[in-house]
């Protein structure tokens, strides 16, 4: 019969995992401090996201404890405004090889070789392509651009990174993961020209997780700081800290064997930071791991915000599991349940007290139970959108775009007030008119985005 650890619906007996779901701390004293609003620990986390290590499940009557105390927490450091921000995703390429077994976005490179057929569902775009699509949704009032790609071969940090790349004989490219741009059907160009093409009239760009920051040094000798510092002055505005998933080793050795490691996430995003980007944090979760990863994660996040400051908001992602080869491989039966999701966002709440936002995903969550979680330590609620093809092809069931008129009936719904910010929380703007619409982009006079 399968084990199931405490709180999941996820069988993981397929795995001998080092860290398990148990503590020497006891749930009440957990509870205690955080509703004291003393630093939590690692054991501590433990409790309050399996209501209990001691017991099997998820005990209803303590997870509603949790959940008090994170909205309370919540309101005392955010008040009762619901953020939102007017952006656009635009993803360049699903090209990658990285093999990552909870992803159904990518295709694999081979597939966009200009000797073989054009039939596969993947794309990529030219700078050029990416300028016209920023500039579209500019003009409809967005003033966020993220950008989250595959990594494909042929994308090198800019012209002296190529003549690098180039330089590499044909028998070591392989090792590197690159192919000339010639050998494609379509040239993405390099990183720097991509963030340049975004950077349309005042717009903020987000993007270059550490994982392609990874790619984007990959035959050099330069340090994070170093891709950085040109992407910044490519236009690079802030960096977000995707790619994270689990910040432990044994749980990456099994969904993610090939991408960055724990440390070299932490350093890119340490990079970022020191040379004056924002960024942001998440947590993929609800897969092969437990508890005790979730909490020693936390704990990373946190660390990492003690040292830098730099964190603008944590988001915690929900594992969609239909399409994704974890499900294909029987290695998961499904992703978190809703008691799971409603821990993970309260439990961040409580124990990053260095964190000011917690994100409720509306593409993870659905609107519903995404307005449940803004009562459960969330207080930001993403933004239009306006295309979103990660979760939608891992099989999200959500939608890929948002109105402002939609998230001003949302949130007044639970009577908290819906608020327009900027990417970094430094700007807000009431969201008011009929119909509502953004104001606070370069070329925004509170028209909607979508009728």
């Amino acid at each position: 019969m399968a084990a199931f650890d405490a709180g999941t619906n996820v069988p993981r007996e397929h795995f001998d995992f080092e860290y398990r779901p148990a503590s020497e701390q006891s749930f009440e004293n957990a509870l205690a401090k955080a509703r004291a609003g003393e630093r939590l620990t690692v054991e501590d986390a433990i409790e309050l996201l399996t209501t209990g290590s001691d017991r099997g499940g998820i005990d209803r009557e303590r997870k509603e404890a949790v959940l008090e105390a994170a909205d309370r927490r919540r309101a005392a450091v955010v008040g009762e405004e619901v953020t939102v921000v007017a952006n656009l995703n635009n993803n360049v390429t699903t090209a990658c090889d990285t093999g990552c077994l909870f992803c159904n976005f990518k295709d694999s490179a081979e597939q966009f070789r200009a000797d073989r057929p054009d039939d596969h569902p993947g794309f990529t775009k030219t700078p050029a392509e990416s300028r016209e699509i920023v500039a579209d949704a500019v003009e409809r009032g967005i003033y966020e651009v993220t950008s989250v790609s595959g990594l494909h071969p042929a994308l090198a940090l800019d012209d002296e990174h190529r003549e690098i790349l180039e330089a590499v004989g044909p028998e070591d490219r392989g090792a590197l993961n690159y192919r000339s741009p010639e050998a494609y059907t379509t040239d993405p160009g390099t990183y720097a020209e991509q963030i340049e093409a975004m950077s349309v009239d005042g717009v903020h760009v987000h993007s270059m997780t550490p994982e392609e920051a990874a790619h984007a040094r990959r035959g050099t000798d330069w340090d994070y700081r170093e891709v950085y510092r040109r992407l910044a002055d490519a236009g690079l505005d802030s960096v977000p800290g995707t790619a994270a998933e689990i910040l432990v080793e044994e749980v990456r050795d099994v969904i993610c064997p090939a991408k960055i490691d724990t440390d070299g996430w932490l350093e890119a995003m340490e990079a970022a930071a020191d040379v004056g980007l924002d960024v942001t944090s998440t947590i993929m979760y609800g897969h092969v791991e437990n508890e005790a990863h979730r909490a020693r994660h936390l704990k990373r996040v946190r660390d990492l915000q003690d040292r830098t400051g730099a964190i603008t908001e944590f988001v915690p992602l929900s594992f969609v599991h239909p399409n994704t080869p974890l499900a294909e491989n029987g290695m998961v039966e499904s992703g978190p349940s809703q008691s799971e999701d409603e821990l993970m966002i309260a439990v961040s709440r409580l124990f990053l007290d260095n964190v000011e936002h917690i994100q409720s995903s509306w593409v993870k969550y659905g609107d519903e139970f995404g307005l449940k979680l803004l009562s459960c330590g969330a207080d930001d609620f993403m933004g239009t959108i306006l295309s979103e093809e990660i979760t939608a092809r891992a099989g999200g069931e959500f939608g890929q775009y948002r109105s402002f008129a939609d998230y001003d009936e949302l949130v007044r719904s639970i009577g908290r007030i819906p608020v327009e910010r900027s990417t970094d929380y430094r700007q807000r703007e009431p969201i008011r008119g009929d119909p509502p619409g953004p104001r606070l982009g370069p070329q925004a006079d509170g028209t909607p985005l979508i009728e």
